[in-house]
């Protein structure tokens, strides 16, 4: 039997996503409230007709960064000169069709001018003007009064370094596969310490730090963790593996969707507790 001390559970990385399918940034401490962290997907990028694009189908999105500052959002680029782009406070609204939101602010020219050089593609930046038009689908745990981003289904993803290191297990023994990164599952909160593999399937709550969020769904992965971060083309995995081990309903499972109930700051390194 081993002497080590066991690590209890506690906030290894935090990230923040201003933009909806943009790459975000590791951040070591930010202000939950009931969105998620303060910030995160509050801008999106649509097409002329107000499609919601993701890197689902575009995934050079992920070749692109966003990064919050004060009052807006930072694009930056390899290769681009960086852009700030303000909160369009008295822009005018333009029809969005992403689910439950119908309408959203749209921003200057010169943004949907950066974004459209830099994927090659016809699409405009809006930004979510009344965080309180969108709610959280009953579909995906969600509540009455439960507000919602432009985030997919809930304001936070958690995951845990346990469950990567189970789900890289089987990529290397199955597969002869190298790791992959956590950033392929753009997860908010991942979670480090001794812990089981999908522990936090079963949490009900979770307190981390003095924020405490309510769980609503396991997460179902999707084809945006098949692309390569580096070279931004899509391949198989984690899919593939995952069919194999996390299969239900039809979906493979990866993490689980999170609504704050308790909002508070978030930092690095806080103790988190599963809770009853």
């Amino acid at each position: 039997m081993s002497d080590a001390p066991s690590r209890p559970p506690r906030l290894a990385s935090l990230a923040v996503r201003p933009v909806k399918s943009l790459r975000g940034v590791e951040v070591e401490r930010v202000a939950l409230d009931r969105l998620g962290p303060r910030g995160d997907r509050r801008w999106m990028v649509v097409g002329p007709d107000g499609a919601t694009v993701t890197a689902r189908q575009v995934p050079a999105m992920l070749g692109l960064t966003a990064r919050p500052v004060d009052g807006g959002v930072e694009l930056t680029a390899p290769g681009r000169v960086p852009l700030v782009v303000h909160e369009p406070r008295a822009g005018r609204r333009v029809p969005v069709t992403l689910s439950r939101v119908g309408e959203a602010t749209a921003c200057a020219a010169e943004a949907d001018a950066w974004l459209s050089e830099a994927l090659a593609l016809a699409v405009r930046l809006v930004w979510l003007d009344d965080p309180a038009r969108r709610s959280v689908s009953p579909d995906h745990g969600g509540r009455p009064g439960d507000p919602l981003s432009f985030a997919d289904a809930a304001p936070v993803l958690l995951t845990t370094t346990a469950s990567l290191d189970a789900l890289n297990g089987w990529l290397a023994h199955e597969r002869g596969h190298p790791p992959l990164p956590m950033e392929r599952f753009r997860p908010t909160l991942v979670v480090d310490g001794d812990l089981e593999p999908f522990a936090e399937d079963r949490w009900a709550r979770v307190r981390v730090g003095d924020a405490v969020l309510r769980f609503a769904e396991r997460c179902d992965r999707c084809v945006m963790t098949t692309v390569d971060l580096d070279t931004l083309r899509t391949g198989t995995e984690p899919t593939r593996t995952l069919a194999r081990h996390r299969r239900e309903d039809g979906k493979v499972w990866f993490g689980v969707r999170l609504v704050p109930e308790q909002v508070g700051e978030l930092v690095v390194g806080a103790p988190v507790v599963p809770l009853t």
